[in-house]
Protein backbone atom coordinates (compact mmCIF):
# COMPACT_ATOMS: atom_id res chain seq x y z
CA UNK A 1 0.00 0.00 0.00
CA UNK A 2 0.90 3.75 -1.12
CA UNK A 3 2.26 5.75 1.83
CA UNK A 4 -0.49 7.96 1.22
CA UNK A 5 -3.27 6.08 0.88
CA UNK A 6 -5.35 5.73 3.96
CA UNK A 7 -8.09 3.00 4.83
CA UNK A 8 -11.33 3.44 6.64
CA UNK A 9 -9.40 2.55 9.95
CA UNK A 10 -7.42 5.38 9.87
CA UNK A 11 -10.72 7.62 10.07
CA UNK A 12 -13.33 8.19 12.59
CA UNK A 13 -17.03 8.94 10.74
CA UNK A 14 -19.04 11.18 12.49
CA UNK A 15 -22.28 12.59 11.35
CA UNK A 16 -20.82 11.01 7.70
CA UNK A 17 -17.86 13.09 7.86
CA UNK A 18 -14.29 11.38 8.09
CA UNK A 19 -11.37 12.52 10.61
CA UNK A 20 -8.06 11.29 10.50
CA UNK A 21 -7.07 9.65 13.85
CA UNK A 22 -4.51 11.79 15.06
CA UNK A 23 -2.83 11.02 18.48
CA UNK A 24 -2.71 14.35 19.91
CA UNK A 25 -5.63 16.11 18.84
CA UNK A 26 -8.32 13.15 18.35
CA UNK A 27 -8.51 11.89 21.92
CA UNK A 28 -10.19 11.02 24.86
CA UNK A 29 -13.12 12.84 24.69
CA UNK A 30 -12.90 14.05 21.91
CA UNK A 31 -12.87 10.72 19.89
CA UNK A 32 -15.76 9.24 22.20
CA UNK A 33 -17.77 12.38 20.72
CA UNK A 34 -17.35 11.73 17.60
CA UNK A 35 -17.76 8.63 17.21
CA UNK A 36 -21.05 8.69 18.84
CA UNK A 37 -21.92 11.60 16.56
CA UNK A 38 -22.55 14.04 19.13
CA UNK A 39 -19.42 16.19 18.78
CA UNK A 40 -20.40 19.98 18.51
CA UNK A 41 -24.13 18.74 18.58
CA UNK A 42 -25.68 21.86 19.51
CA UNK A 43 -24.12 23.89 16.86
CA UNK A 44 -23.91 21.60 14.71
CA UNK A 45 -27.88 21.02 15.01
CA UNK A 46 -28.06 25.06 14.88
CA UNK A 47 -25.84 25.25 11.88
CA UNK A 48 -27.90 22.78 10.15
CA UNK A 49 -31.09 25.15 11.13
CA UNK A 50 -29.61 28.43 9.83
CA UNK A 51 -27.09 27.66 7.52
CA UNK A 52 -28.46 27.82 3.55
CA UNK A 53 -27.17 26.78 0.38
CA UNK A 54 -24.24 29.79 -1.45
CA UNK A 55 -24.02 31.71 2.27
CA UNK A 56 -20.97 32.74 2.84
CA UNK A 57 -19.79 31.74 6.24
CA UNK A 58 -16.67 33.16 8.67
CA UNK A 59 -16.04 30.91 11.80
CA UNK A 60 -13.82 32.33 14.16
CA UNK A 61 -11.41 29.96 15.60
CA UNK A 62 -11.50 26.40 13.77
CA UNK A 63 -11.01 23.89 16.18
CA UNK A 64 -10.56 20.52 14.50
CA UNK A 65 -12.31 21.44 11.63
CA UNK A 66 -15.78 20.10 12.36
CA UNK A 67 -18.19 22.80 11.62
CA UNK A 68 -16.32 24.35 8.54
CA UNK A 69 -16.74 20.54 6.84
CA UNK A 70 -20.43 20.12 8.36
CA UNK A 71 -21.67 23.29 6.80
CA UNK A 72 -19.73 23.19 3.26
CA UNK A 73 -20.85 19.38 3.06
CA UNK A 74 -24.14 19.49 4.37
CA UNK A 75 -25.13 23.32 3.45
CA UNK A 76 -23.64 23.63 -0.28
CA UNK A 77 -22.43 27.17 0.66
CA UNK A 78 -20.49 29.52 -1.43
CA UNK A 79 -17.47 29.76 1.05
CA UNK A 80 -16.21 29.25 4.51
CA UNK A 81 -13.78 31.36 5.54
CA UNK A 82 -11.66 30.08 9.16
CA UNK A 83 -9.95 32.36 11.37
CA UNK A 84 -7.72 30.07 13.52
CA UNK A 85 -5.19 31.51 16.20
CA UNK A 86 -3.59 27.57 16.84
CA UNK A 87 -1.23 27.60 13.67
CA UNK A 88 -0.42 23.92 15.04
CA UNK A 89 -4.22 22.81 14.59
CA UNK A 90 -4.54 23.98 10.96
CA UNK A 91 -2.30 21.31 9.07
CA UNK A 92 -4.86 18.57 10.96
CA UNK A 93 -7.65 21.01 10.13
CA UNK A 94 -7.04 20.95 6.42
CA UNK A 95 -6.51 17.35 6.25
CA UNK A 96 -10.17 16.72 7.34
CA UNK A 97 -11.07 19.50 4.78
CA UNK A 98 -8.96 17.02 2.33
CA UNK A 99 -10.64 13.79 3.76
CA UNK A 100 -14.04 14.88 3.29
CA UNK A 101 -13.63 16.60 -0.28
CA UNK A 102 -14.34 20.11 0.92
CA UNK A 103 -12.45 22.66 -1.46
CA UNK A 104 -14.01 26.28 -0.84
CA UNK A 105 -13.27 26.44 2.72
CA UNK A 106 -10.02 29.18 3.49
CA UNK A 107 -8.10 28.75 6.60
CA UNK A 108 -5.85 31.67 7.81
CA UNK A 109 -3.72 31.69 10.87
CA UNK A 110 -5.32 34.76 12.19
CA UNK A 111 -7.89 36.65 14.01
CA UNK A 112 -10.19 39.49 13.52
CA UNK A 113 -10.21 42.44 15.70
CA UNK A 114 -11.14 46.23 15.08
CA UNK A 115 -7.77 47.05 13.83
CA UNK A 116 -4.91 45.44 12.41
CA UNK A 117 -2.14 44.25 14.56
CA UNK A 118 -0.82 41.53 16.88
CA UNK A 119 -2.04 39.53 20.01
CA UNK A 120 -0.71 36.96 21.57
CA UNK A 121 -1.42 33.47 21.80
CA UNK A 122 -0.86 31.18 24.68
CA UNK A 123 -0.12 27.15 23.63
CA UNK A 124 -0.43 24.65 25.92
CA UNK A 125 -0.96 20.97 25.82
CA UNK A 126 -3.76 19.80 24.56
CA UNK A 127 -3.57 21.83 21.53
CA UNK A 128 -7.58 22.58 22.13
CA UNK A 129 -6.27 24.18 25.27
CA UNK A 130 -4.60 26.94 24.05
CA UNK A 131 -6.14 30.47 23.78
CA UNK A 132 -5.28 34.13 24.06
CA UNK A 133 -5.82 34.19 28.13
CA UNK A 134 -4.15 33.46 30.86
CA UNK A 135 -5.64 31.09 32.99
CA UNK A 136 -5.69 31.42 36.89
CA UNK A 137 -2.24 29.80 38.42
CA UNK A 138 -0.11 29.73 35.14
CA UNK A 139 3.20 31.80 35.23
CA UNK A 140 4.66 32.85 32.06
CA UNK A 141 2.76 30.59 29.80
CA UNK A 142 4.62 29.91 26.89
CA UNK A 143 2.84 32.37 24.10
CA UNK A 144 3.45 33.40 20.15
CA UNK A 145 2.27 35.95 18.46
CA UNK A 146 -0.86 36.28 15.99
CA UNK A 147 -1.57 38.71 13.65
CA UNK A 148 -4.80 40.51 14.33
CA UNK A 149 -7.04 41.31 10.53
CA UNK A 150 -9.17 44.19 10.42
CA UNK A 151 -12.61 42.27 10.95
CA UNK A 152 -15.12 45.49 9.11
CA UNK A 153 -12.50 44.80 6.18
CA UNK A 154 -12.36 41.84 5.90
CA UNK A 155 -16.12 40.52 6.26
CA UNK A 156 -16.59 43.30 3.61
CA UNK A 157 -14.29 41.86 1.04
CA UNK A 158 -15.09 38.32 1.84
CA UNK A 159 -18.81 39.06 1.57
CA UNK A 160 -19.81 36.98 4.70
CA UNK A 161 -23.82 36.91 5.74
CA UNK A 162 -23.42 33.75 8.48
CA UNK A 163 -20.71 34.16 11.30
CA UNK A 164 -19.92 30.96 13.54
CA UNK A 165 -18.16 31.87 16.98
CA UNK A 166 -17.41 29.96 20.24
CA UNK A 167 -17.07 32.72 22.72
CA UNK A 168 -14.77 31.57 25.34
CA UNK A 169 -13.53 34.74 26.96
CA UNK A 170 -11.88 37.53 24.87
CA UNK A 171 -14.52 36.91 21.75
CA UNK A 172 -16.98 38.51 24.19
CA UNK A 173 -15.29 41.95 23.66
CA UNK A 174 -14.51 41.15 19.85
CA UNK A 175 -17.90 40.67 19.22
CA UNK A 176 -19.21 44.44 20.34
CA UNK A 177 -16.38 46.07 18.73
CA UNK A 178 -16.56 44.98 15.07
CA UNK A 179 -19.36 46.04 12.22
CA UNK A 180 -21.49 43.16 11.92
CA UNK A 181 -24.48 44.73 9.89
CA UNK A 182 -23.79 42.77 7.11
CA UNK A 183 -24.69 39.44 8.37
CA UNK A 184 -27.85 37.58 7.78
CA UNK A 185 -27.47 35.16 10.67
CA UNK A 186 -25.08 34.39 13.34
CA UNK A 187 -24.62 31.39 15.41
CA UNK A 188 -22.38 31.56 18.63
CA UNK A 189 -21.93 29.22 21.77
CA UNK A 190 -21.18 31.16 24.71
CA UNK A 191 -19.85 29.93 27.99
CA UNK A 192 -21.98 31.81 30.93
CA UNK A 193 -19.47 30.35 33.03
CA UNK A 194 -17.12 32.03 32.06
CA UNK A 195 -17.89 35.14 30.68
CA UNK A 196 -20.85 35.92 33.70
CA UNK A 197 -23.96 37.79 32.71
CA UNK A 198 -22.38 40.91 31.42
CA UNK A 199 -21.20 39.16 29.04
CA UNK A 200 -24.16 37.19 26.96
CA UNK A 201 -25.67 40.52 27.56
CA UNK A 202 -22.76 42.30 25.51
CA UNK A 203 -23.53 39.40 22.61
CA UNK A 204 -26.78 39.80 22.74
CA UNK A 205 -26.51 43.42 22.83
CA UNK A 206 -24.27 43.44 19.72
CA UNK A 207 -26.39 41.23 17.35
CA UNK A 208 -29.19 42.95 18.15
CA UNK A 209 -27.63 46.26 17.02
CA UNK A 210 -26.67 45.07 14.13
CA UNK A 211 -30.03 44.32 12.99
CA UNK A 212 -30.46 40.93 13.77
CA UNK A 213 -33.01 39.08 16.10
CA UNK A 214 -32.57 36.13 18.42
CA UNK A 215 -33.89 32.75 16.47
CA UNK A 216 -35.34 30.07 18.87
CA UNK A 217 -35.47 27.17 16.93
CA UNK A 218 -31.75 27.98 15.75
CA UNK A 219 -30.76 27.93 20.23
CA UNK A 220 -30.51 25.35 22.56
CA UNK A 221 -28.86 26.25 25.85
CA UNK A 222 -25.66 28.17 25.82
CA UNK A 223 -25.42 28.18 21.82
CA UNK A 224 -27.80 30.84 20.38
CA UNK A 225 -28.98 31.43 17.18
CA UNK A 226 -29.50 35.36 15.33
CA UNK A 227 -31.52 36.02 11.78
CA UNK A 228 -32.46 39.02 10.45
CA UNK A 229 -36.14 37.44 9.65
CA UNK A 230 -37.93 34.48 10.94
Amino acid sequence: MAPDTKTVEDFIVSRGMKFPRHPEIIQGKIRRMLRRGVYERKESEAALRVVRKDDVVVELGGGIGYMSTLVATKRAVKSVHVFEANANLIPYMKSVHQANGVRNVQVTNAILGPRKGKVDFYIREPMLGSSMQVLEGEIDPPSVKVDVLNAKTTLKEIGANVLICDIEGAEVDLIPDIDLTGLRAAIIETHPQWIGPEGVNKVFRALMDAGLAYYHRGSEGKVIAFRDRW
